[in-house]
């Protein structure tokens, strides 16, 4: 999560908004992911991205022509949005049992 969305992510209005497209989704076709319609949503996900300049716009973040629940797959796909809890660390150089340097075995 973005600095700036911190505050509006943990609101009553986004958690109130949230909730009610939920259980929207729910009542159209029980929850189902709107991107594949094969798994159960996941996230309410903002088709406009939040920015700084419109997260106070309610027209933006707490629209339901904005918003669609997807599954966390789905999510993980659209640009920017996906989340790596141990993002793997590259090494810079290794070297050989001669001391030679050689590409990091890790860049794969």
């Amino acid at each position: 999560m973005k600095d700036f969305a911190y505050s509006f992510y943990r609101s009553a209005a986004w958690k109130k908004c949230r909730q009610s497209y939920i259980d929207k989704r729910i009542l159209i076709d029980g929850g189902l992911c709107e991107e594949c319609h094969e798994r159960a949503g996941y996230i309410v996900h903002h088709r406009t991205l939040l920015t700084p300049a419109n997260i106070r716009d309610p027209e933006v973040s707490l629209n339901h022509a904005n918003l669609e629940f997807v599954c966390k797959k789905c999510h993980d796909n659209f640009e920017g949005h996906f989340y790596q809890k141990s993002p793997k660390k590259l090494t810079k150089c290794e070297f050989d049992a001669s001391g030679m340097p050689m590409p990091p075995s890790n860049l794969e």
